[in-house]
């Protein structure tokens, strides 16, 4: 597109329908154009348009349906609204954290793509005030069978790893799931918290007439430009041609950006300061004068560039990364360009604030935007979208346990599970990734949840992420309950309180009926879980159109959640630690096999309702979980999930970094083998403990309404699991780890990766 309007009269008013239509403007939003103009718009102002109403920025298929998401509570400070949420750890210590998508970018460049997903996530962090300490991603790609799967997952982890690494931000934890929906379409969705004093948290308004508006940063180019309009449209057979749309990351320059600012904060030179992320300039400018109720004006011809002959259209969308845009005390303009020079980065008075409410952007001396600023979020389109089932949503939800057949060796199934793509171990991912640097993390990937200290305290925060797609496929209510549920129950199991979540939802075109009855279906199961734990949502992000032609992803609602653990030596993890620990297990198990690991890796089946969750009996066991840590009663804690409860007792035995000790167990059902062992019912966790805990631990689970039962013990190095008397699974913690650690290097091997 910016060749084609590289040529235009960049003045001149635009009322062909060729370029109205390459902007994504719909007749009737072209005419909102020109009720709020009074005029037909110049180029220029078209693009800004169309990136503040695209999809990605305007939210105007969902935003009707987001204010369902419960959003305040006496721990939240800040919450949706800004560029993150903001929530009370106590002693005057607030965490900031946010997820974002970067999907669209990935698929087209792995690397850069990545990249700079990671790169605008912490901006939006440390724009707020708050230093980055962790990160999380959530990670999905096609088939393992695919012939880009392997490229895609090597490119992004690569990406992930080059920027956070340089930025000396660690990885922390995350998730890695294959699935063929993702086959077109992958996702790259990335998590990030920042540690901040309550009284130092800076927001992205312009306010007060007269003060300057400074461009501090990179230097713009012409990368990204249309980042924003290309996230909300689908794919089809040319979307590989966009690599120009991809914006490209510096992250040293970054780094550099991150130490200005965290100084900058520190002065009271700053009112209002905003990343720019999507949409760039125009984003950043237009929503600080919104939220402000304020005007602005720039003079393009004082932004920095690295590229000759760039025009104002190109100016005002790029998608140049590390760049930012606040609004400083007038009279502070040279002591806030001295702390960027210092640091070796542009810093350019580009214009001012003003009362009018008016965006009056010039380019040398002409005007090219004169626009009332408000109306481009408060006119916004909001949308109120058809939305039905998919005509085969029973045909999904068929499943006939009884004509499904029970694998003769149980030990066979359980070890081809584990070594399954879904299950096996994602140290391949992680071990790409620093995940110890600056030296807060307590709890490294590859249990429930990660954990950072926050230094000169006791305390610490732990994070967690997580969605299962299949259910939100076969049930997008009882899935968006279930990642809500599990998100807070792996919190639990480290022993902190959640606090709040974010979310990233992941989506087909909302121009599809069922894919806009699955966002609505998801976002009711989400709200409810989050009034019934707790958990308001304080930050998030939709992400639509992630579909190729008529093929759009299965429904993926990711969810984020952090809580808070008061004192950091009550920190609990999900391995066992002591031969002769008892087991046991909190929580019923049913007959729910439908949407499971067991079904698709076992027997390629992908059907049946999902597990519901219980949310009073989901509450119950994460209050349970955070009292039996705070009495310090269990050696180990650990969700059960996907694979059930035999793969939850394989994983507890299985430390990533070796060793770690097996289990003997005897468990006494009336259903089916199979079942028993690889039903994933939701509101469960397996604890272990020495014998002389036992009673206390039965007195709390019982206080709580819980079922709870001792199934078995911890042995050195045999595991074996025994149903109603018979033998059913046996094996050794080495053959598990054989299994289980092997197959992801496997996945990856075999030297270079391409198309």
């Amino acid at each position: 597109m910016t060749t084609i309007v590289r040529h235009m009269d960049e003045l001149a008013p635009v009322t062909d329908t060729q370029t109205i239509e390459r902007h994504n403007i719909s007749p009737e939003e072209y005419e909102r154009i020109r009720s709020i103009l009074g005029r037909a718009p110049n180029l220029v102002e078209l693009g800004v348009f169309s990136v503040m109403w695209s999809e990605h920025c305007s939210y105007k298929s969902s935003r009707k349906h987001l204010r369902l998401f419960p959003t305040s509570g006496p721990q939240v400070i800040q919450g949706p609204g800004e560029n993150a949420g903001v929530v009370d750890i106590g002693d005057g210590d607030v965490v900031v954290f946010k997820m974002e998508s970067h999907n669209h970018p990935s698929y087209i460049e792995p690397y850069q793509g990545a990249a700079t997903g990671v790169g605008g996530i912490l901006r939006d962090i440390f724009t707020m005030g708050a230093r980055p300490v962790a990160s999380l991603d959530s990670l999905r790609f096609g088939a393992v069978t695919h012939h880009k799967t392997r490229y895609l997952l090597d490119g992004v982890v690569s990406g992930v790893a080059g920027y956070g690494n340089c930025m000396g931000v660690p990885t922390v934890g995350g998730e890695l799931v294959f699935d063929r929906c993702y086959n077109s379409n992958c996702l790259v969705n990335v998590f990030n918290l920042g540690l901040a004093r309550g009284d130092a948290i800076f927001k992205g308004k312009a306010e007060g007439a007269g003060n300057p508006i400074m461009y501090v940063g990179a230097k713009t180019g012409r990368d990204g430009i249309h980042g924003a309009t290309m996230a909300s449209e689908e794919f089809d057979e040319t979307s590989e041609q966009r690599r120009p749309t991809v914006q490209v990351g510096d992250p040293f320059t970054e780094k550099r950006l991150l130490e200005a600012c965290l100084e900058l904060f520190k002065t009271d030179y700053v009112v209002g300061i905003q990343d720019m992320g999507a949409a760039g300039l125009t984003s950043s400018s237009m929503e600080m004068a919104s939220r402000a109720g304020t005007g602005i004006e720039m003079d393009l011809a004082r932004v920095p560039r690295r590229e000759k002959g760039m025009t104002a259209y190109e100016i005002m969308l790029s998608e140049s990364q590390e760049r930012m845009l606040l609004v400083a005390r007038k009279g502070t303009e040279e002591k806030v360009a001295a702390i960027f020079h210092k640091w070796g980065l542009n810093a350019d008075v580009v214009g001012h604030v003003t009362r009018d409410g008016m965006a009056r952007i010039s380019d040398g001396g002409k005007v090219v935007v004169n626009i009332p600023a408000a109306p481009l979020s408060d006119q916004a389109p909001v949308y109120d979208r058809p939305a039905a089932p998919p005509a085969d949503l029973a045909v999904r939800q068929e499943l006939d346990l009884d004509e499904l057949h029970q694998p003769v060796d149980l030990t066979a199934t359980l070890l081809e599970m584990i070594g399954s793509p879904n299950l096996c171990l994602r140290e391949w991912v992680w071990r790409q990734y620093d995940h110890q640097v600056r030296t807060n993390t307590v709890q490294k990937p590859g249990s429930d949840a990660a954990v950072i200290r926050v230094k000169g305290t006791t305390k610490a925060v732990a994070m967690s992420v997580d969605c299962n797609a299949r259910y939100c496929w076969l049930d997008p209510y009882e899935g968006g309950k279930q990642a809500v549920a599990e998100a807070a129950r792996n919190v639990a199991c480290s022993g902190a309180t959640p606090l709040a979540i974010t979310d990233c939802l992941n989506f087909g075109s909302p121009e599809r009926p069922d894919v806009m009855w699955s966002f609505i279906r998801a976002i009711e199961g989400m709200s409810e879980a989050c009034r019934a734990l707790d958990t308001p949502v304080v930050s998030g992000n939709v992400s639509f159109y992630n579909q190729t032609g008529d093929d759009p992803i299965r429904p993926t609602p990711t969810v984020g959640a952090v809580g808070l653990l008061r004192e950091v030596d009550k920190l609990v993890g999900q391995f066992y630690r002591n031969e002769g620990d008892l087991i046991i297990l909190i929580g019923e198990t049913f007959p729910e096999i439908g949407g499971s690991e067991y079904l698709s890796v076992i027997h390629g089946i992908e059907r049946g309702a999902p597990p519901k969750t219980n949310l009073t009996a989901e509450a119950a066991l994460i209050k349970t979980l955070i009292r039996l840590a705070d009495e310090r009663a269990v050696s180990s804690m650990h969700d059960l999930s996907d694979g059930g409860l035999a793969v939850a007792l394989a994983e507890s035995a299985l430390p990533p970094s070796g060793g770690g000790f097996g289990f003997h167990v005897k468990v006494n059902t009336g259903l089916r083998p199979d079942v028993a062992l690889f039903s994933e019912s939701q509101g469960r966790a397996l604890i272990s403990c020495p014998p002389d805990k036992l009673e206390r631990i039965v007195e709390i689970i019982a206080d709580a309404g819980l079922p709870g039962e001792v199934i078995g013990r911890v042995t050195t190095s045999e595991a074996s699991i025994t149903i109603n008397d018979a033998p059913t699974v046996s094996t050794t913690v080495a053959a598990l780890h054989s299994r289980w650690s092997g197959a992801l290097p496997k996945l990856m091997g075999g030297g270079a990766v391409g198309h």
